[in-house]
């Protein structure tokens, strides 16, 4: 379980979730905070996920509307998500999203 609501809703179980292949979007789910990233090795029990750049474009300031432009990152850390029987998660807890990029900073940690 994530410390935000809105993460929990948003997180893929294994059930109905869009099929994962390589090069297609998801958001990495913490806590409260939200990371794009991508798609770069799919195995039968693993997704492996390269972190994209998210650069912020509005001018809202620390608040919770924020919207950002996202492009990969060859430089980024790669992640590995395994399958279970609530969704994907890595071994730091966290859970995916699959089928789009999202990102979102709480300002209240």
């Amino acid at each position: 379980m994530s410390g935000s609501l809105i993460n929990d809703l948003m997180t893929s179980g294994t059930d109905g979730a869009p099929e994962p292949v390589v090069g297609m979007g998801v958001t990495i789910l913490m806590w409260s905070d939200r990371h794009p990233g991508t798609i770069v090795k799919v195995t039968k029990s693993q997704i492996h996920v390269q972190g994209d750049k998210a650069t912020r474009t509005d001018k809202n300031g620390m608040s919770e509307m924020q919207i950002y432009t996202f492009e990969p990152n060859p430089e980024a850390g790669i992640s590995i998500f395994r399958k279970t029987k609530k969704g994907w998660k890595n071994n730091r807890g966290e859970k995916l999203a699959i089928g789009y990029r999202d990102k979102y900073h709480d300002y209240s940690f």
